[in-house]
């Protein structure tokens, strides 16, 4: 995995209409972009912030598997919710995930997403150190 800049595509129809990858590896650093519980066409969790915080961190750890990467590699998250009521739900998906391994965390509300039916969308920074 040394040299160079790597990319991994999640097969969002968002990536090639908009021309960009879900998560991009360059030296030690691997960072994901705005992830949501879709999978393909369908939107998991649809109403149900805890599930769709729950599917969208898979969906962002998947992404950094593809370079060898787990949830101890994560070093920051973001969370972006459209109401500030699901805060609780959403931080209780995070924890779930993370408890053990404590990276920086930032939890936003935002007006809203490109589908109204997204609640959360999810940013992580991993540090594959030696893997680089």
């Amino acid at each position: 995995m040394s040299g160079g800049v790597q990319r991994v595509q999640s097969g969002s129809p968002w990536e090639d209409a908009f021309g960009f990858s879900r998560a991009v590896a360059a030296g030690d650093r691997v960072v994901v972009g705005g992830t949501t519980s879709f999978q393909g066409d369908i939107l998991y969790g649809e109403g149900d912030p805890y599930e769709q915080a729950r599917v969208a961190l898979a969906n962002a750890l998947a992404a950094i598997a593809g370079f060898g990467l787990g949830p101890e590699s994560v070093i920051a998250v973001r969370l972006l919710l459209t109401h500030a009521r699901d805060v609780d739900d959403v931080g209780r998906a995070h924890k779930e995930v993370f408890d053990s391994v404590r990276p920086v965390m930032t939890m936003a509300v935002v007006s809203g997403f490109v589908d109204s039916r997204i609640l959360v969308e999810v940013e992580l920074e991993a540090f594959r150190g030696d893997l680089a």
